[in-house]
């Protein structure tokens, strides 16, 4: 870490993070986290921040619980959040799935899944975030109409994410097959390299449906991003 972002560690952890230890725990009230009731994002792998901080920056009615174990990243956005000003915002350590189990069903807006590790090898698959229990996990966190924004680089793997979100019962794709990249998620330097390698990024973005409405048949796939 940079002089800077220790000091953002030692002196914002305490007002703006949030410790997940491994194993049961009491449950996460969102409004008590974050002072008020207001629908909430949870950006799962915030990396360096600069998406989390630019995202809720420009949404603020809306807060954003992110969650990352990469103590460096942990600390440059909570450095942002005290640049910026940024009161929507806390900042999770530890295993995001966890975080996820801590939380009341029906209470996410949105989450957010940008660039995930692909875990490449057939062997690690197992290991990938997006799978069907934790799609199924994931999803039971969200509100009616809420969504699942996932993005990737690696094409394997948005094929893999499609299919899996696809067999989910409860969401829908909000689009035929890969969405159009959106204008409100930032690029990134990581996209910026992705895409000056020739690798093409993808974004998935599914709803959840009402209760006990049918989410109809998957949508058919289509080629990924470029944009």
């Amino acid at each position: 870490m940079t002089g800077r972002q220790a000091d953002a560690l030692d002196r914002l952890f305490t007002a703006y993070g949030l410790p997940v230890p491994d194993g049961p725990g009491a449950p996460i009230d969102p409004a008590e986290l974050f002072g008020r009731a207001a629908p909430v994002v949870l950006e799962i792998g915030s990396g360096m921040g600069e998406t989390t901080a630019a995202m809720a920056g420009a949404d603020p009615d809306r807060d954003y619980l992110a969650v990352e174990v990469h103590t460096p990243g942990i600390a440059n956005l909570l450095d942002l959040v005290e640049r910026h000003g940024l009161r929507n915002v806390r900042v999770a350590r530890g295993d995001a799935l966890e975080l996820v189990r801590r939380l009341p069903a029906g209470s996410l807006d949105a989450v957010h899944v940008f660039f995930p590790d692909p875990w490449p090898k057939a062997r690690h698959h197992k290991r990938r975030l997006i799978q069907p229990a934790h799609v199924a996990l994931l999803r039971s966190r969200l509100a009616p109409g809420g969504t699942i924004h996932c993005a990737t680089d690696w094409a394997e793997y948005a094929e893999a994410m499609r299919e899996t979100l696809d067999a989910d019962p409860e969401l829908v794709n909000t689009h035929d097959g890969f969405a159009p990249r959106p204008a409100h998620r930032p690029v990134t330097k990581f996209e910026r390299r992705a895409l000056l390698a020739g690798r093409p990024v993808a974004d998935l973005i599914y709803r959840r449906t009402p209760a006990g409405q049918p989410a109809g048949p998957a949508s058919p796939a289509g080629p990924p991003s470029t944009a």
